[in-house]
């Protein structure tokens, strides 16, 4: 073999080993851009008159393009350098969900719903910054828990508790601030990325207990005094501006006494029951359910393509945590290992989540189903995400002997 044959291939395998691409991930991703675009191109003609003339399905399309756009970009930086930009980002994305809470600036903020959620930029659409805050939450996060295990190499309750009140007071002011637009759903979503980085950051059990045991208790106050004084509750609930919240967990728990707040889980409950094993078919779509291009996809696919679809759907997703997971544990970097453990918090809860409300399982807080619902500012998110995966499995150095581990 000729010198230059050998350089060559000497050549392909470095840039083999320096790309180190998960495929097996990029092919989860495609089936699931695939799956969306077909679903929301079979159900447009059965959506409300008001969407008339939208195509949903090359919007879509054309988000996934510009996701993998995302992607690309995002592979070109080393992650540790995300090191630079976190507080920077972190800053953007509370200075628009401050702009959100004022309503500034006129005109491009509007009520959707009864909430303010969104900024109408012209020649560009509809801005969600609550879905970008969320992986902007992973980023800074994961920069805390890293910089702080750098300062202090002891393990005492005085330092964790340290490290708790940091995440504490970075995560709180955004929750809040999308709390009161209010959307509960994303609220949740930021509460379960939080989770998942402090169950990893090396936080002593004992003070974990301890926090969990005042969240039940404080839950099951919480119930009692709804039980024994349902209208102080009321009242309550109304100032707040939660309302809508209640009217939901009451539909959720008593379907046929709250005809109107259980419309949508009694139409995705039939549409998902008539699809029984093998679904009707293609375009063979009878129950109308709101929200079916967004919140509610699960329930078409499952109407269509019966149990075996929509067990397809759930396996595919479940290959998704499981690369997720896998290239979390395979990372030696600590910050790498933190970044995506919160993607893996993100994308678990909100599958889990969606998935639940649609079967009745939880109630509903108008989640969106990663990669398959319609919308540009969480189909970017999502793929953004998976950029940051790709980026830290990308650059996992492997040794030949033995694996070096952060953890060890």
């Amino acid at each position: 073999m000729k010198s230059s044959e050998i350089k060559q291939k000497v050549r392909l395998k470095l840039m083999k080993n320096r790309l180190n691409m998960d495929y097996s991930l990029l092919s989860i991703l495609i089936l699931l851009g695939l799956i969306s675009i077909l679903t929301l191109y079979i159900i447009e003609p059965t959506l409300p008159p008001k969407f008339e003339g939208i195509h949903f399905w090359l919007q879509q399309a054309k988000w996934y393009v510009g996701g993998g756009v995302v992607i690309t970009a995002v592979m070109l930086i080393d992650y540790d350098r995300f090191h630079q930009i976190t507080w920077i980002l972190y800053g953007i994305g509370m200075l628009s969900l401050v702009m959100l809470f004022f309503g500034f600036p006129p005109g491009i903020v509007p009520e959707v719903k009864g909430s303010v959620a969104w900024f109408q930029i012209p020649l560009i659409g509809t801005v969600q910054p609550s879905e970008f805050m969320k992986v902007i939450l992973v980023m800074v996060l994961a920069h805390i828990i890293v910089r702080h295990k750098q300062k202090y190499s002891e393990k005492t309750i005085k330092i964790d508790l340290l490290l708790l009140s940091k995440i504490a007071a970075v995560a709180a002011p955004p929750m809040l601030l999308i709390a009161v637009q209010p959307d509960l759903g994303t609220f949740l979503v930021l509460g379960a990325i939080t989770a998942s980085l402090v169950l990893v950051s090396g936080i002593q059990w004992r003070i974990l207990f301890a926090m969990l045991l005042m969240v039940v208790i404080a839950g099951l106050l919480g119930l009692v005094a709804w039980q024994l004084f349902p209208d102080a509750a009321s009242v309550f609930i109304d100032i707040t501006g939660f309302d809508h919240v209640a009217g939901r967990i009451t539909g959720w728990l008593n379907p046929n006494e709250n005809p109107d707040d259980s419309y949508q889980f009694i139409k995705g409950m039939l549409a998902i029951g008539s699809g029984q094993l093998f679904g009707k078919g293609v375009s063979s779509m009878e129950v109308n359910v709101p929200e079916q291009h967004t919140d509610m996809i699960f329930t078409a696919i499952a109407e269509q393509f019966g149990f075996i679809g929509s067990s397809i759907v759930i396996t595919l997703f479940f290959l998704l945590i499981y690369r997720l997971v896998y290239i979390a544990l395979q990372s030696n970097d600590r910050y790498g290992t933190y970044l995506v453990t919160g993607m893996i918090g993100m994308f678990a809860y909100q599958i889990f989540q969606n998935i639940g409300m649609s079967i009745q399982l939880l109630p509903i807080t108008g989640l969106p189903l990663p990669f398959l619902s319609y919308g540009g500012s969480s189909t970017l998110t999502y793929l953004l995400a998976i950029g940051i995966v790709l980026n830290v499995h990308s650059r996992t150095k492997k040794y030949m002997f033995e694996e070096a581990r952060w953890y060890d």
